[in-house]
């Protein structure tokens, strides 16, 4: 980030007293508080909801999180002259949320589950001449899934086909069928369950999720928590952002059933799970996207050479798959899960 990026924060209705680089952003002292300068690639669109869910959370003041701060003339982010956008927000110092403490993962599903119970509403949006509200749309996961997939069967064909393979290739060829059946039938379960919602007539709140709900978005200070990083905010259940952080700990953990256990059960002494949350919590844990992350970097960037993280990824996630098994197993004899 440069001069000519600092000279736009002119724009905003604030004094900067100083500058200086942090989280890959300028962070800016104003006689305001801290906020922090950074780039936006997003649509204008996902801007105008990440602002509305902002101001909705700050009006319900239950869940401490970053605000949209809009320029003198009531614009959400400015531009560079080389066409790169910027928004500014509040923020706090402060250090990640250690996922090595016990205390404050649990403390971190129970701010989640505030978070979720806030965010059931309907936004409204102000139109003008040159604006029209955002249209909003659900979000399916068996689209997702069915599209990860085609890419694990192309990355199939293309290791069938292949005469001299690596060490990483060899391991993957070997565990990539039984996999990928199990993503195949997981897909076609869901999207089953989905359409017998849609047929029911059943009506599902309106809910937003963070989107991307894990321990560097979650900062600690002083005061407690202070969720940043909204700019993945979408329409889709709870459970996106549980499903996403249980995971990552779990994972941690060697997918300790127990420890799993506890973290449910902090979030659900505050807002317990509906039954097709529990339904879809149970399909996005089930859904082996964590080798499809593997086989997809694999895939993508050109297959000459396999970074050795990429080998102890694929190690690690095949020597854990007998305890996340086990793992879905108890939540569904304990019926923390019904399926």
């Amino acid at each position: 980030m440069n001069d000519r990026a600092v000279a736009l924060l002119e724009q905003y209705e604030i004094e900067v007293l100083r500058t200086r680089k942090g989280r890959g952003a300028i962070l800016c002292d104003t006689q305001q508080g801290c906020l922090i300068f950074k780039e936006y690639t997003g649509r204008e669109e996902q801007l105008r909801l990440q602002e509305q869910v902002l101001k909705h959370l700050e009006e319900r003041g239950t869940v401490p999180a970053e605000r949209l701060l809009a320029t003198k003339e009531g614009a959400l982010s400015v531009t560079d002259r080389d066409g790169v956008r910027y928004i500014l927000k509040t923020w706090w110092e402060g250090r990640e949320c250690n996922i090595r403490d016990r205390e404050e993962c649990m403390e971190a599903m129970r701010l989640l589950a505030r978070l979720h119970g806030d965010l059931e509403f309907t936004p409204v949006f102000p139109e003008t001449e040159e604006t029209s509200a955002p249209v909003i749309e659900r979000y399916l996961p068996s689209r997702d899934y069915e599209k990860h997939n085609r890419e694990l069967k192309r990355a199939r064909r293309f290791l069938k086909q292949r005469s001299q393979k690596t060490w990483f290739e060899i391991r993957l060829s070997a565990v990539i069928d039984p996999f990928l059946e199990e993503a195949r039938q997981l897909c076609e379960e869901w999207k089953e369950i989905e359409l017998a919602a849609s047929d029911s007539g059943e009506e599902v709140p309106l809910c937003f999720c963070h989107g991307d709900y894990q321990y560097h978005n979650i900062l600690r200070q002083d005061r407690g928590f202070f969720l940043v990083n909204f700019e993945k905010c979408q329409a889709d259940g709870p459970v996106r952002d549980l499903y996403l952080l249980l995971r990552k700990l779990l994972e941690k953990s060697e997918w300790d059933a127990e420890w799993g256990r506890v973290l449910l059960a902090a979030y659900e002494s505050v807002r317990p799970l509906k039954p097709y949350e529990r339904q879809d919590l149970f399909y996005r844990l089930s859904y082996p996207e964590k080798l499809w992350k593997i086989v997809n970097f694999y895939y993508n960037s050109g297959k000459a050479w396999i970074p050795e993280k990429n080998q102890e990824k694929l190690d690690r996630l095949l020597e854990q798959e007998a305890a996340r098994k086990k793992f879905l197993k108890l939540l569904q004899r304990l019926s923390l899960i019904h399926i």
